[in-house]
């Protein structure tokens, strides 16, 4: 009997979200990393809690899903594993705005396998968003004009504002073909075809549409679960409400470029010759199409 027949998928929100019993994950095979696949395509982030891995071990794990790599832009002074980056809440490292990891990449990361060390009793719980409803659930006035333009991330929350890229406003998801919202209050700046004002009105828009509840799941960390999500079609935030050590342990699986669900179809702001917009965006954008 095949090993995955025994797990057992529980929904933990209506949106998305499923907690996997049964499962080990401290030595997975071909078959039970397809299961995975499987399930992540149609839940987008799964949890399977009671996990016991080594670092190695969660290493192997993530292999199975593509190419890991280590934080392009942080440091990582706890763990000396190449590949694990560790977050440890009594040191700093509370990534409690709403994000899709590394979209300032030009292959952003595809998929998270997050190990939680260690946990508050109370508190810190995480929550991720439907970034595909996020984009169904638009108007269609509204779902034109984002699939027509596109977005400048960068990496200014690791004092890195020189590592920027340009991504589609929505994305074709490449394996379940389904079109994603894709920018997020953390990474993104501003919309690349927009003014500054323009830009502002409408990210800030759309990066409090996403957080609607509708769209999320929350949940609440036991020591030794495994969370692994989806980056393409997910943005996730940690509430920043606890006391004590919360240690997590995450791989990451890079990563194909976003393709767009439409060819843009206005020229960039700052290549228009306006010479009025004075902003660090405006100059940020003109230096990205000077590279």
């Amino acid at each position: 009997m095949s090993r995955t027949e025994s797990w057992q998928v529980r929904k933990v929100a209506a949106s998305l979200g499923a907690e996997v019993l049964n499962a080990d994950l401290s030595k997975i095979n071909a078959e039970e990393a397809d299961c995975i696949k499987g399930l992540l395509s149609q839940h987008k982030v799964l949890f399977f809690p009671g996990q016991t891995i080594t670092v190695d071990q969660h290493v192997e794990l993530g292999s199975h899903f593509g190419v890991i790599e280590s934080h392009p832009n942080l440091k990582n002074p706890y763990t000396e594993h190449d590949k694990v980056f560790e977050l440890a809440a009594s040191k700093g490292g509370i990534a409690d705005e709403w994000h899709t990891d590394l979209t300032f990449m030009e292959e952003p990361s595809i998929m998270s396998v997050l190990h939680m060390v260690t946990c508050p009793e109370v508190g810190g719980d995480t929550m991720w968003t439907n970034l595909c409803q996020a984009y169904e659930e638009l108007s269609e006035p509204m779902k034109d004009l984002c699939e027509s333009i596109t977005a400048l991330h960068d990496a200014l929350p690791h004092n890195r504002t020189d590592k920027m890229m340009v991504h589609p406003v929505i994305r074709v998801h490449p394996e379940t073909g389904q079109k994603t919202l894709y920018v997020n209050e953390h990474f993104t700046r501003r919309i690349v075809e927009m003014n500054a004002s323009e830009s502002e009105m409408l990210l800030s828009y759309l990066t409090r549409w996403v957080q609607n509840p509708r769209f999320t799941v929350r949940y609440g960390w036991t020591a030794g679960t495994i969370g692994i999500w989806d980056n393409r079609c997910t943005q996730h935030m940690v509430l920043n409400d606890f006391e004590g050590e919360r240690i997590i342990h995450r791989v990451t699986i890079m990563g194909d470029r976003p393709e767009g669900a439409a060819s843009p179809k206005y020229k960039p702001w700052a290549r228009v010759g306006n010479k009025s917009d004075t902003s660090r965006q405006d100059r940020q954008l003109k230096s990205y199409y000077r590279q």
